[in-house]
């Protein structure tokens, strides 16, 4: 071990120990960096930083309601997307981790926010800490991974897939998800890294959280608690951007991609139909259930299974092997032999747990048909890489991990995305990255 890799080792190990001491006051520990100014900037990289930060069911007409003045800022001085579609099915771990490799969720293997794998009988599910640590559900390239292999340190905070040695490798320095972390010292944990000294700091950062969509599940996306829940990560990007311009790291020596995994719809007990009224629960494994149904028949039933789903009102089912092709949701055993979407806004969910917990069913969800507007997210990119006061046409989030590659400097891995989708964002003198277009399965 070099005294370089002991060096990172060290930083990594103290930043970890810190992540468990977090300010009692909001903003407490920005503020105090903000106000430091008799401490000088460290000298800097000649790589301008990439940071991503990640608003988990952050819909897209949420930039429209004049509560996000730093976020429009931002896009001001950039460039916005006028959506961002993300991959079927809209749930938050397989459209996180299609954001970081550019593959559908049917090449890189996280089909689902829970599912089973039939080879093993094993499940994954996004509450089972030992399961997403676990490689082997993890296929592809992740963009931390893409950075390690080009000699670039990176670090995470909670983006899905980066606890996992996908291929024998996590970020430069990550950390364990924990949801009672404020946001606050999430931002703080950004700062403190690219504080680091040249030699140490990642040039790849990426940041989640998740209040958006906390705030969308339980009151609705068009409740005042969402407004708030907006308003709040708004100026939680303000204070990072803001100390961050402080410490040397300004619009000309940063760049800043802002994305969401999907959107947001109004649900209700109204809008629920009981599976349990058409299909016999004994004669399927029901894998997922809500705006995205997913189940495997029983052996022999897969004919009585298929006409008892097409009877189901506000849905729309299918077997695998016949699902929309705009999907790209049939290539990997993993996906359940059925798979139904509802009407937007409808649910179809088993009997006992709405009896159970009908509360449950109210407020806001996602797992519809991303071409459903209500699915769509947002994406806003500003920096020295990126082309200044533009508006692109919606963008699919396959092509966003060509985006980032591109502005950080990197050779994108095997994706299934496309350099020339991303092309608008950039100014158009700067030159194009190199892609290979291969899915990975």
């Amino acid at each position: 071990m070099n005294a370089s890799t002991s060096s990172r080792r060290a930083l990594l190990t103290v930043g970890l120990l810190a992540a468990g001491s977090w300010p009692a006051t909001p903003h407490a520990a920005l503020a105090q960096r903000a106000a430091d100014v008799r401490r000088a900037p460290a000298p800097r990289s000649a790589r301008p930083p990439l940071v991503i930060i990640s608003l988990d069911g952050f819909r897209w007409d949420y930039l429209d309601r004049g509560l996000t003045p730093n976020l429009s800022r931002l896009a001001a001085r950039g460039v916005r997307a006028r959506a961002l579609v993300p991959a079927f099915p809209t749930k938050t771990f397989p459209n996180h981790y299609t954001l970081v490799t550019g593959l559908q969720p049917e090449h890189h293997g996280i089909v689902d926010n829970v599912m089973r794998d039939p080879a093993t009988g094993a499940w994954f599910r996004i509450n089972d800490s030992a399961a997403v640590r676990d490689a082997r559900w993890w296929g592809g390239e992740p963009l931390w991974a893409t950075a390690a292999r080009q000699g670039v340190l990176s670090a995470t905070v909670f983006w899905p897939g980066s606890e996992a040695p996908i291929g024998g490798v996590r970020p430069t320095q990550w950390l364990p998800y924990d949801g009672r972390m404020p946001n606050s010292a999430r931002t703080t944990q950004v700062v403190d890294w690219l504080d680091l000294p040249p030699d140490a700091r990642p040039d790849v950062v990426l940041l989640y959280f998740s209040l958006t969509d906390d705030a969308g599940h339980r009151f609705g996306p068009d409740s005042p608690q969402l407004d708030s829940a907006v308003s709040s990560v708004d100026a939680e990007i303000g204070e990072l951007l803001e100390v961050l311009d402080s410490h040397g790291l300004g619009a000309a020596r940063l760049n800043v991609v802002v994305v969401s995994d999907h959107g947001m719809a109004a649900v209700d007990t109204s809008r629920v139909v009981v599976l349990d009224d058409y299909l016999d629960p004994q004669v399927v494994r029901l894998v997922d259930a809500g705006p995205l149904l997913t189940l495997d028949p029983a052996s022999g039933f897969a004919d009585s299974v298929a006409r008892a789903l097409g009877r189901i009102p506000h849905l729309s089912a299918f077997r695998r092997e016949e699902t929309p092709a705009r999907w790209h949701y049939r290539d990997i055993p993993r996906i359940p032999a059925f798979v139904g979407v509802a009407e937007g806004g409808w649910q179809v969910v088993p009997r006992a747990p709405l009896r159970q917990r009908p509360q449950g069913f109210i407020g806001g969800s996602h797992g519809f048909d991303n071409a459903d507007a209500a699915m769509h997210g947002i994406l806003v990119a500003a920096g020295p890489a990126f082309r200044r006061g533009a508006v692109v046409e919606a963008l699919g989030n396959v092509h966003v991990y060509e985006l980032l590659c591109r502005a950080a400097g990197l050779r994108p891995g095997p994706n299934d995305g496309s350099p020339d989708s991303v092309r608008a964002f950039f100014p158009s003198r700067q030159p194009s990255a190199v892609s290979r277009r291969r899915g990975v399965r």
